[in-house]
């Protein structure tokens, strides 16, 4: 049954569907939406590839914080300062 997966004349149907479906008029616009998609995704890909490659050779930078994990916040004081959560210190949760 799916010996060899999928075969042309099941891409056909596919075509035929999705042309039925969405009509001919309205698939240029789709492909190019679809084609400018995939233009910013590998842009911001290469970007993020860009600056880790960066990171990597500059090191930490000057007055940056130590690395570990950050504290849990999630209570604000009355005058709106975060404060930790009381089980994130590490002692034994009551």
């Amino acid at each position: 049954m799916l010996r060899n997966g999928l075969e042309p004349w099941h891409l056909l149907i596919l075509a035929i569907v999705i042309i039925v479906l969405f009509g001919s008029k309205k698939l240029p616009d789709a492909a190019r939406g679809l084609g400018k998609s995939m233009r910013i995704l590998k842009s911001e890909a290469e970007a993020m590839k860009k600056d880790g490659a960066e990171r990597h050779t500059a090191g930490p930078a000057e007055g940056a914080a130590p690395a570990g994990p950050a504290p849990h916040i999630g209570r604000t004081a009355p005058d709106g300062t975060p404060q930790a959560h009381p089980h994130a210190g590490g002692g034994p949760a009551r």
